[in-house]
C-alpha cells in the first residue's frame, strides 16, 4: 500500500476513487479518467436524454428527469399538461442530489410545489424523477439490484457483466406512496447503507434470505414462480450494454484530455455498480450507475452500546470476492507478456490489510493466479518481489520473513464469473453508436491536447472541413449557433474551468444542424445523414492532403 504514491513502475495500480490518485505513467489502472464526473446524476441524465430523443423505445428502460435548478420551470409545466390531459393521474417523484451517494438528500415529492426551494437547490442541483411505483416485491418488500460491470477497455469497447448480484431490500412492507407515507424511507429507498439503521434489518448467514441476499437467489424464486428468466437476464444485459453505449462519448473526451494517443500512458479498466429496479411485470429500469462500488466483504455488528465488531457478511463474500478475482485474471498483464522473461512475482501475505477497502494498492504478477482462489478469507497482498529491480517492500505491519510462493494452475481457479457481453453482441447494438462517431468529430477539432472544450476557431473550423455552410447558413450564422448554444449550456454550471463547448453542447450544435440539412426525417435518420457526410468529406480532405503532400 502507497498511499504517497510510487516511483516504481508497476503492471496494476488499484486505486481507491478515481484514476487521479496517483500520477501513473504505464501499465493499467483501475480508473478511466471522468468516470466519477460522466456516472454523476445529472451527466448520466443529459446521456440518457439525448439517446432517449435519438432512440426513444430502446432508451425507454431510464425514467423521465428534469434537472433542478435550470429546469423547474419545465417541470412545473410539463407535470401541470400532462395532468390537465389525464385528470386521473397522481404521479410520484423522486429528487436525487446531484452529488449524494448512501441516499444522502433523496426525498418522495407528489407535486412539483413540494420541491425544497432553499437555499442548497442552487448550491447543490439535483434530479428529479418519476418515482416507480408499482415495482416487484418480494416478501412484501421492495428491493434493488446491484450488478457489477467491467469496462475492461474503452477502444474497442470491451464489456464484462458478473452472473450474479446483490438484492437489497427496504426494510418496512411496501405501500404505494401517499401523502402519508411518503417519508418513511425504510419503505420507499432500498439504500443497504440507510436500511442497515433499521431495527427490523436482518443479517443472515443465508444468501437466500434476510435484507441483503444474491441476486440468484431471487432468480430462482422467480423461476420456481414460472417467471422467464432468461428474458429477464437479456433485458439487463440490453439494459448494461446501452447505457455504457450512452457514457462512452463523454469518456472518451476525458480520457484522450488525460491520456493524449500517441504518447505512452496507462491503459485503464473500472468495476461500476449499476443499481437496478425491478416493476411488477419484471421490466428492469435503471437508478444509477456508481463509479466506486462499495467492495467491502463485512459488517459491523453492535457488541454492547458503542461496541462495535466488524463481522464477514458471506453474501458480499460470495459475489464480490469473484468480482474482483475474476477481473484481475481478466485484466492480468502476463496473459499480454508471455515471452516477457522479468515476470514479477506476487506472493499472498497475511497483515492487518482488508481486502474490501480499496486503499491505493500496486500490484506484479505471474501468469498463474491460483494464491487468489483463497481470496475469500485472505488479506490484500503486502509482499511485492520484482526480479526486475530485484527487490521487495513489504507494507507496515508484515512480517520480516516472506512466504513460499506456490502458485498452481489457473485451471485450479473457478470458472469466471464475469461473462463479456460486448463486443459478444455488438452487431446487435452498433446502430446505437451515433453520438460516438460524434464525439469522434468533436475531439478531432479539440485542436489542443488535453483539453475538453471546443474554442470558437475549433468550430468554424470543423463546419468549413465539413463544408457545412452554405448561402442559407453562412459563417456568421455558425458564429451566433456556436455563441448561443455556449452562453447557454456554461449558464448551467457546466465546468468553469476552461472556456469553449462542452462536449453535450456539441451534440446539441450538431442535432441542430443535422435538423436543418435534412428536414422531414426521424431525429436518428438526420443525424446518421450528417455523421456521414461530415465523416466522407473530412476523409475526402485527408485524401486531398496525402496528394498535395506527395505532389
Amino acid at each position: 500500500q502507497f498511499p504517497f504514491g510510487r516511483r516504481l513502475p508497476c503492471d496494476i495500480y488499484w486505486h481507491g476513487v478515481s484514476f487521479h490518485d496517483n500520477n501513473i505513467f504505464s501499465g493499467q489502472v483501475n480508473k478511466f479518467p471522468g468516470m466519477m464526473e460522466t456516472v454523476r446524476k445529472i451527466t448520466l441524465s443529459r446521456a440518457m436524454r439525448i439517446m432517449q430523443d435519438l432512440f426513444p423505445l430502446e432508451y425507454n428502460f431510464y425514467p423521465r428527469s428534469w434537472i433542478l435548478p435550470e429546469e423547474l420551470p419545465l417541470f412545473v409545466a410539463e407535470v401541470r399538461m400532462m395532468k390537465d390531459n389525464n385528470p386521473s393521474w397522481k404521479p410520484t417523484f423522486i429528487v436525487k442530489p446531484d452529488g449524494g451517494c448512501q441516499g444522502d438528500g433523496i426525498y418522495l415529492i407528489k407535486d412539483p410545489s413540494d420541491i425544497r426551494l432553499t437555499g442548497s437547490i442552487q448550491s447543490r442541483p439535483a434530479v428529479v424523477q418519476e418515482y416507480i411505483c408499482k415495482p416487484l416485491l418480494v416478501d412484501k418488500l421492495k428491493f434493488d439490484i446491484r450488478l457489477y460491470v467491467l469496462l475492461k477497455s474503452l477502444e474497442p469497447l470491451e464489456i464484462y457483466i458478473a452472473k450474479d448480484g446483490l438484492s437489497r431490500f427496504c426494510t418496512e412492507p411496501y405501500q404505494e406512496p401517499t401523502l402519508k407515507n411518503l417519508h418513511q424511507v425504510f419503505m420507499h429507498l432500498t439504500n443497504y447503507s440507510l436500511n442497515i439503521h433499521s431495527g427490523n434489518f436482518i443479517h443472515s448467514d443465508s444468501v437466500n434470505t434476510g435484507s441483503k441476499r444474491t441476486f440468484s437467489s431471487i432468480l430462482c424464486r422467480l423461476s420456481s414462480r414460472g417467471a422467464d428468466v432468461k428474458k429477464l437476464w437479456s433485458d439487463i444485459i440490453s439494459l448494461v450494454i446501452k447505457t455504457i453505449i450512452a457514457l462512452t462519448p463523454e469518456l472518451k473526451v476525458y480520457y484522450q484530455s488525460d491520456i493524449p494517443a500517441g504518447k505512452p500512458g496507462p491503459t485503464c479498466f473500472q468495476i461500476l455498480g449499476f443499481d437496478i429496479l425491478l416493476m411488477k411485470n419484471l421490466k428492469p429500469v435503471l437508478l444509477e450507475v456508481n463509479a466506486n462500488p462499495s467492495m467491502r466483504i463485512e459488517h459491523e455488528q453492535e457488541l454492547s452500546p458503542g461496541v462495535f465488531e466488524n463481522v464477514p457478511s458471506r453474501v458480499d463474500e460470495e459475489v464480490k470476492v469473484a468480482v474482483i478475482r475474476d477481473t484481475l485474471r481478466l485484466v492480468d498483464p502476463q496473459k499480454k507478456k508471455k515471452k516477457d522473461t522479468h515476470a514479477a512475482l506476487l506472493c499472498l501475505y497475511k497483515t492487518n490489510l482488508n481486502f474490501a477497502e480499496y486503499g491505493d494498492f500496486c500490484f506484479s504478477f505471474i501468469t498463474e493466479l491460483s494464491p487468489w482462489q483463497g481470496l475469500s478469507s485472505e488479506p490484500l497482498p503486502s509482499v511485492l518481489l520484482c526480479r526486475r529491480c530485484q527487490s521487495w517492500e513489504q507494507a507496515p505491519g508484515a512480517s520480516e520473513e516472506l512466504p513460499d510462493a506456490a502458485p498452481g494452475p489457473e485451471a485450479a481457479l473457478p470458472s469466471l464469473c464475469l461473462k463479456q457481453v460486448f463486443p459478444k453482441y455488438a452487431r446487435q447494438f452498433s446502430y446505437l453508436r451515433l453520438v460516438d462517431r460524434v464525439a469522434a468529430l468533436f475531439i478531432r477539432f479539440l485542436g489542443v491536447k488535453g483539453t475538453t472544450k471546443l474554442g470558437p476557431t475549433g468550430f468554424r473550423t470543423f463546419i468549413r472541413n465539413c463544408k457545412l455552410s452554405n448561402s442559407n447558413f453562412s459563417m456568421a450564422a455558425v458564429d451566433i449557433l456556436y455563441i448561443d448554444i455556449t452562453r447557454r449550456w456554461n449558464s448551467m454550471g457546466i465546468d468553469h474551468r476552461e472556456s469553449g463547448m462542452c462536449l453535450q453542447a456539441f451534440v446539441e450544435a450538431f442535432f441542430c444542424l443535422a435538423q436543418k440539412k435534412y428536414k422531414s426525417r426521424p431525429l436518428h435518420e438526420q443525424v446518421a445523414l450528417l455523421i456521414e457526410l461530415c465523416e466522407c468529406r473530412l476523409a475526402a480532405l485527408q485524401g486531398e492532403r496525402l496528394l498535395w503532400g506527395c505532389g
